[in-house]
């Protein structure tokens, strides 16, 4: 079955190219003029992806991605026309899994696509673990289930978080600079801010950290990068 694809702008020249496009390469792709009816849109066409404009009328692209992100996981590649760094940190805070800035390169954006639903699909796929568990400090990684617990708690995490987390769990005590990440858990040539890796490991540490600014599971070597510490 083709993966599906919600497209979220009201500029519809763009949100025409993007879906030529996508269509092009073989997605099945539906698209909402405004924020309300992205959210409906979310719920009705379960995508695996959704490309979603900040700029938007009845209800802005932020608080979308908010609302979204209190009950789903799908991956969000925000785009924007700003280039303000506080629009593309909140917008990484609130939960999205990448940005694009317009103009934006189509070949970039498709190949941002095809990186996050190759992991979507290889998640379910039901191939992604091998039954593997990661115990650390009472923090258990099921590689199998997607799922992260603590105790009798399961932490609920974006797609790109739990990547993340598991990239530096499987490669524990290791340092890795935030291009490196960007290359290894994004999937593919990165030309944004490298803020988008240490916005993820924020809140990756505000889920899994009993104290975020006194990490014990996720660290940083200071003018390095990130690891995993067993605990």
């Amino acid at each position: 079955m083709n993966s599906r694809i919600l497209v979220v702008d009201d500029e519809k020249p763009i949100a025409d190219i993007i879906k030529y496009n996508l269509e092009k390469e073989g997605y099945k792709v539906f698209v909402a003029e405004d924020g309300k009816k992205a959210i409906d849109a979310t719920y009705e066409y379960k995508p695996e992806l959704i490309i979603l404009d900040i700029m938007l009328p009845v209800m802005d692209g932020f608080t979308v991605c908010k609302k979204l992100r209190e009950n789903i996981s799908t991956p969000i590649i925000m785009l924007t026309a700003k280039e303000e760094e506080v629009d593309k940190v909140l917008g990484l805070e609130l939960g999205a899994d990448d940005y694009m800035t317009k103009p934006f390169s189509v070949r970039e954006l498709l190949a941002r696509v095809k990186a996050n639903i190759r992991r979507v699909n290889f998640q379910n796929s039901g191939l992604s673990g091998t039954g593997q568990l990661i115990k650390s400090g009472g923090l258990i990684i099921d590689l199998n289930k997607y799922e992260i617990r603590k105790g009798d708690k399961i932490i609920e995490l974006t797609l790109r978080e739990f990547e993340l987390l598991k990239y530096l769990a499987l490669h524990a005590e290791q340092v890795f600079s935030r291009e490196t990440l960007l290359e290894e858990v994004w999937g593919y040539e990165y030309y944004g801010d490298v803020r988008t890796v240490d916005v993820t490991v924020r809140r990756l540490r505000e889920k899994v950290e009993d104290d975020p600014s006194n990490a014990k599971f996720v660290l940083t070597k200071r003018g390095v990068g990130y690891y995993f510490r067993r605990v």
